[in-house]
């Protein structure tokens, strides 16, 4: 199905985005660590062009934003919602998959259980 491989690609950024987001999280005490971010909309509308591969994806370095006195841009509170978040969205798109599953099952089996 068409769809499934366009889950299959917002699984794959979801999935590099929650390693971006907890990238983060380990570096929330590192002295001028500067946070990592990724624009799901860019990257799907890229993955559905085929521009690019998921591992060579553009990751920005946020320069704006609170800096501490070490020059860290990490917010914890912010990155655990967008971890929360992430993690929400890529279980949604799994349970998508897994109801697209359910019903290819259901017709293979002619509608028997």
């Amino acid at each position: 199905m068409a769809g499934d491989s366009l889950i299959e690609k917002a699984l794959n950024i979801r999935a590099f985005y929650h390693k971006i987001i907890a990238g983060n999280l380990a570096n929330v005490n590192t002295p001028n660590y500067k946070r990592k971010e990724i624009d799901f909309a860019s990257e799907m509308k890229r993955e559905i062009k085929r521009v690019e591969d998921i591992r060579v994806k553009e990751i920005a370095e946020v320069q704006e934003g609170v800096h501490s006195p070490d020059g860290n841009t990490v917010d914890l509170e912010e990155e655990m919602v967008k971890l929360t978040e992430n993690t929400l969205m890529y279980n949604a798109l799994i349970q998508i998959l897994v109801k697209r599953f359910s019903l290819l099952r259901y017709l293979i089996n002619e509608g028997r259980r």
